[in-house]
């Protein structure tokens, strides 16, 4: 049997392992090709060699991936890989090559339960403008990518004719978008809705302290 996997199947693979863990059930085909952005036909092609491979068992039912963890202990890894994102761009997709710095390894139990199969990165922060929250320079934030929020969110946020993302609280008032500060030293910025593009909702904060 072979047992080599390219790099698309281990992502494809650990993705349905980190779904499983989190969600308690298998993902789908369309959440498995909205997640990397291919058709369902490739999602299928990748499945059957995965299951000619030994990695999986499926069925014609619904959420039946099942991982078969004895035949490759190796790529059943406990961490999730986050892309950490440096200078976000409107005219470039949010994972585009261009906007990854490195990657790091974070440990599922220190995300939000059901974060589960929603693509994550990270940014560091710059200022002190969201110190009100526990936010400070030099932070890195963990964000699910989304393009909308609810009242009160900490968005990722790009604004019209901006070359960088900005960190903000999402509110709405008088036809606008509001992007709130939490730092008395600030002011809320107004914009109309179709400057501002929601790149994401942070999640959790990852920070390093120094000895």
């Amino acid at each position: 049997m072979n047992y080599s996997l390219t790099q698309k199947q281990q992502k494809i693979l650990d993705f349905i392992d980190e779904f499983n863990r989190r969600e308690s059930m298998s993902p789908t085909i369309d959440e498995i090709a909205h997640c990397f952005r291919i058709t369902s036909a490739t999602v299928f092609a990748h499945l059957r060699a995965l299951q000619r491979k030994g990695f999986i068992d499926r069925s014609s039912k619904a959420r039946s991936l099942l991982l078969t963890r004895n035949q490759s202990p190796k790529h059943l890894s406990m961490n999730l890989s986050i892309p950490i994102l440096g200078k976000i761009s409107a005219g470039l997709p949010l994972f585009a090559e261009q906007n990854v710095e490195q990657t790091i390894q974070i440990d599922p139990a220190m995300l939000p339960w059901g974060t589960g199969g929603q693509r994550l990165y990270g940014l560091h922060v710059s200022g002190d403008s969201m110190i009100n929250k526990g936010i400070h320079n030099g932070d890195l934030i963990i964000a699910k990518e989304q393009a909308a929020a609810e009242i009160g969110s900490i968005v990722i946020a790009l604004v019209k004719d901006s070359d960088e993302a900005t960190v903000k609280t999402f509110y709405l008032g008088d036809g606008k978008i509001e992007l709130r500060p939490e730092n008395e030293k600030y002011d809320s910025q107004y914009y109309n809705f179709d400057d501002v593009i929601i790149q994401g909702i942070v999640i959790a904060l990852y920070r390093k302290y120094k000895n």
